[in-house]
């Protein structure tokens, strides 16, 4: 039976209710937040520690101990590396240009499940790589994967949730990708203490966990009303899950919205010629200006190659590891804070604290190493 709390849209047309069905259903989905974050995460713990530099990246090992002379700026300065790190976001930036027509074509459901197979996949392969070339190619499964559920888990949760609360469930996106890296942080600092040096094998197999829960989970999810409409004509099958996702039986001005909205899009030929006409210029330059913007602050260096950076400024190998962790840990506070506070504050004043934030912090952190940190030596523990 349904439970929740009865709710109406900022417009007043749809009834809904936030159901345990509801909520069931985007947590499964949103396991795909929880493993992007894991592999972004992971990736600066493994190339932070030394047993795994010393088998697939020895001239970055030789570096870190052997050449006192190089500078600090370069002791992870190598291609082969660059390329274990950047072939997960290439694959993924590949796959996406063609996951969207899946997903149109054969439903959310589907390409969640395409990406949480390749998620298993490529864990998989980087658990068990005894060369450099399987980690690579575990890393582009990753990838492959990670485009899939980035472009329809997303849009899944934004169909399967009531108005009301659409900007909470979507940003439980953004929690889940928060928490995936702080767990691969927390393993990360646990399996670098494993005698023997195959830790780090431990941490690129875990990821196989929440892929088993998403691929696994994928194939009991429904379909979102969306897509049965988008992809049927069936639309009494649209509405008995409309009405068992919205907890009432009272949907027929959301149906009928739905349906209106998938007939225009039908009649839409060529989608991007018309994002580039003038009247449409406003949207189209914050879609590319925003993400653009939040991409090239470098916030990710910090974010997800924290390790490395701390090792680059001095700190040994468990402390720059356990950095990463307070890092992520005050993220994910963050980002959850912001979940529950979204939809009474507003996108726009989110937007504005953030900001604030990241540009304060980050003068702080650039004036810090511009000082402190030379070619040689480290920053003071202090």
């Amino acid at each position: 039976m349904a439970v929740g709390l009865a709710i109406t849209s900022e417009e007043g047309q749809y009834n809904a209710k936030m159901t345990a069905f509801v909520v069931l259903s985007c947590m499964i989905a949103a396991t795909g937040g929880i493993i992007f974050g894991y592999d972004i995460g992971i990736s600066g713990g493994v190339t932070s520690m030394e047993p795994f530099l010393k088998k697939f990246f020895p001239e970055v090992y030789a570096k870190l101990n052997e050449h006192t002379k190089i500078s600090n700026y370069c002791k992870f300065d190598s291609q082969l590396l660059t390329t274990f790190t950047s072939s997960l976001y290439i694959a993924g930036l590949v796959a996406s240009f063609f996951a969207s027509s899946v997903t149109k074509a054969f439903g959310r459901k589907t390409s969640i499940l395409v990406g949480g197979v390749a998620f298993f996949a490529g864990s998989a392969l980087g658990g068990a790589a005894f060369n450099v070339y399987m980690i690579i190619f575990g890393r582009i499964l990753l990838g492959f994967g990670l485009g899939f559920a980035n472009q329809s888990v997303p849009l899944y949760l934004s169909e399967m949730a009531p108005p009301n609360y659409r900007g909470a469930v979507n940003i439980g996106f953004d929690v889940c990708v928060g928490l995936g890296i702080l767990f691969a942080n927390l393993i990360n600092f646990g399996t670098e203490k494993i005698k023997g040096g195959w830790g780090w094998r431990i941490s690129l197999a875990m990821a196989a966990a929440p892929a088993s829960i998403l691929t696994l989970g994928a194939v009991f999810l429904p379909e979102t009303p969306n897509s049965l409409i988008q992809n049927s004509k069936d639309h009494e099958k649209a509405k008995l899950m409309l009405q068992r996702v919205r907890g009432t039986n009272d949907v027929q001005a959301e149906l009928d919205d739905l349906i209106k909205a998938s007939s225009i899009s039908k009649t839409i030929k060529h989608p991007f010629k018309i994002i580039l006409q003038r009247k449409y210029r406003p949207q189209l330059v914050m879609a590319i200006a925003i993400p653009f913007f939040q991409q090239v602050t470098g916030i990710n260096v910090i974010s997800f190659c924290a390790p490395v950076l701390f090792r680059t400024m001095g700190l040994a190998e468990s402390a720059s590891l356990f950095s990463a962790v307070v890092i992520r840990a005050v993220a994910a506070v963050s980002t959850i804070t912001s979940m529950l506070i979204v939809d009474k504050l507003g996108r726009r004043a989110l937007f504005i604290i953030g900001g604030v934030q990241m540009f304060l912090s980050q003068i702080i952190i650039g004036g810090l190493m511009a000082a402190q940190l030379g070619d040689h030596g480290g920053i003071s523990k202090g």
